[in-house]
């Protein structure tokens, strides 16, 4: 069934999510494209849920797109058919990129290829240190499409991303903390814990503020200074306006009544 190609749980307002193809290495097909879109769509708005965790099952968070399924099947019906693939594939990965919750990639093993689609679209990344990381469209004679490209330019720099797309060589865990492909690696061993340990801060942030603090680091990415600034302000306004009292809250926390420091944690947020 569908439904199997991609599973996900709720634990204490975390959705834990996850590719479940480990025989195929939890590569991406047109099922599980399709059937991620339907997940996302069933978790972004449920009161239960406040973080968003992308992981996968067996040994491998995704080795990227399904060759078989995904790229000769659809080349043999004709190029509608890689068209609607392509929708279904890029179309959620927009989606999570813009998605009401934050998210987390929780990078358990191998990420190839597509799979960085996906890994750029999460806010945070955090990677098992023995996780293997891997651009290897150029071993078998394409350039790595999909937003690959963009993604290794986006979040690594330019020397590292040009040996990381020619070269075809993989890189481990550390490897993709030190060139920022993830925020951290840890132990394997210890990674749902750091995951968890994490998502438990984002849970005590207010909602509204941290889906505008994710919307405007991605848009004044692409901004000249003054645009970003005057962006930041129309978001900070919208923000208030719809964060039932938020900053007002926090403030008066801070000042009346005197229970939290701002640099210090996070103000209570009203049940």
């Amino acid at each position: 069934m569908s439904e199997d190609v991609v599973t996900y749980t709720i634990e204490n307002h975390i959705a834990w999510v996850k590719y479940n193809r480990p025989e195929k290495r939890n590569c991406m097909s047109p099922t599980v494209n399709r059937r991620m879109m339907e997940v996302l769509d069933e978790l972004e708005y449920r009161d239960d849920v406040g973080v968003f965790v992308l992981t996968g099952e067996g040994t491998s968070w995704s080795a990227g797109m399904d060759l078989k399924e995904y790229f000769r099947e659809n080349e043999e019906k004709g190029l509608w058919a890689t068209r609607k693939a392509q929708r279904e594939a890029y179309g959620w990965w927009r989606r999570l990129r813009w998605y009401h919750k934050p998210t987390i990639a929780m990078i358990n093993g191998w990420c190839f290829g597509g799979a960085y689609g996906p890994l750029f679209a999460c806010d945070l990344a955090f990677a098992a240190e023995e996780a293997t990381f891997g651009l290897s469209e150029i071993n078998w004679g394409i350039l790595p499409g999909g937003g690959a490209t963009k993604v290794a330019v986006e979040l690594v720099n330019f020397r590292n991303a040009m040996y990381h797309a020619l070269m075809g060589e993989n890189i481990d865990g550390q490897k993709a903390a030190e060139w920022g492909l993830v925020n951290e690696a840890v132990p394997l061993v210890k990674l749902k814990e750091r995951v968890t340990e994490v998502a438990n801060v984002l849970l005590t942030k207010n909602p509204v503020a941290l889906k505008a603090t994710k919307d405007a680091i991605r848009r004044v990415s692409e901004m000249t200074y003054d645009n970003a600034e005057d962006y930041l302000i129309r978001a900070q306004e919208a923000a208030n306006s719809h964060d039932n009292n938020g900053r007002k809250e926090g403030i008066k926390q801070f000042i009346d009544d005197k229970t939290y420091k701002p640099g210090l944690g996070a103000y209570k947020l009203k049940d």
